[in-house]
């Protein structure tokens, strides 16, 4: 134990006597991971709404031409009923989708009114169980010829997969090259330190110090300046992010259909990422401003 606290006594003075760099190092740090924690929040988000999109828009609309009769209407109707799969088929007129639209703007509905026509399509709107279902209406619907087109949650799904995965790969890019920065950053502010006491160091080792008793001093200090880089991140990061939800949190959810995963949930998984990044960084930059010195 009196190993442990002289490490942390050590770290603490070191920062002290290096107060500029350590300051430089930690905004360094914070920055990165709050850069991150933007990537972090937005992919939470845009998953959570994609699997609502899976549960929630089970409905495919096939949306008919103008000039269809109404047999070839009712016989579309009767093979959609037909697919397995399939749990309700029903039939909407374009001046019922026009209303559900004007609903849908609210105070701005009534700029529809200006159109001078109704320009949307009959349709019809078919309820499935499955994805495979869905699939299946929308092979059947389109071979129809009084089919104008289709519109399934399918579509949406799909597109937010690759909005996902491409902000995924971005995240992972960007993060290594923001963490090979930290790494250096936290370095060179350690290696000036080792440069202040490169005579008390050289004593240490003549007199039989060990590599590692050397290192440990310097290995806390990059661990405690990344722990309150992590700590400072988590907390900007919680507190814009909360604000965001009491403010636009309701608009999401009446604009998607899907809320905004809480800051409660998200600040403490950011809290466990930030500390084991921001820690690592810190050890990692430690280990290597230490290497010239010690030749490990």
């Amino acid at each position: 134990m009196s190993r442990i606290f002289y490490n942390i006594k050590q770290a603490f003075l070191q920062i002290g006597r290096n107060k500029g760099l350590s300051l430089a190092s930690i905004f360094a740090i914070t920055a990165m991971m709050m850069i991150l924690g933007v990537f972090f929040v937005v992919s939470v988000n845009v998953n959570l709404f994609t699997e609502m999109v899976k549960r929630d828009y089970n409905t495919v609309e096939v949306f008919l031409k103008d000039d269809i009769s109404d047999s070839q209407t009712k016989q579309i109707m009767n093979d959609l009923t037909g697919i397995d799969g399939v749990t309700e088929v029903s039939y909407r007129t374009k001046a019922q989708a026009l209303k559900i639209m004007k609903e849908r703007w609210g105070e701005s509905g009534y700029l529809l009114d200006s159109l001078g026509g109704n320009p949307l399509p009959n349709s019809i709107l078919v309820k499935v169980k499955s994805l495979d279902a869905a699939d299946n209406v929308n092979k059947l619907a389109i071979a129809h010829s009084g089919v104008e087109s289709t519109k399934y949650y399918k579509e949406t799904v799909d597109r937010l997969a690759k909005v996902t995965n491409f902000m995924q790969i971005s995240a992972v890019v960007i993060m290594i090259f923001l963490v090979i920065v930290s790494v250096l950053v936290v370095s060179n502010t350690i290696k000036l330190t080792v440069f202040a006491r490169a005579r008390e160091i050289s004593i240490m080792k003549y007199i039989g110090a060990t590599n590692w008793f050397i290192r440990g001093p310097f290995l806390v200090e990059g661990m405690i300046i990344g722990a309150i880089s992590s700590l400072i991140a988590s907390g900007i990061a919680y507190t814009v992010y909360k604000k965001l939800v009491s403010v636009i949190g309701m608009k999401v959810l009446t604009m998607l259909s899907s809320p905004l995963v809480p800051a409660g949930y998200l600040a403490s998984n950011l809290v466990i990422i930030f500390l084991a990044l921001g820690i690592g960084i810190g050890a990692v930059g430690s280990i290597i401003s230490m290497r010239r010195f010690l030749d490990a």
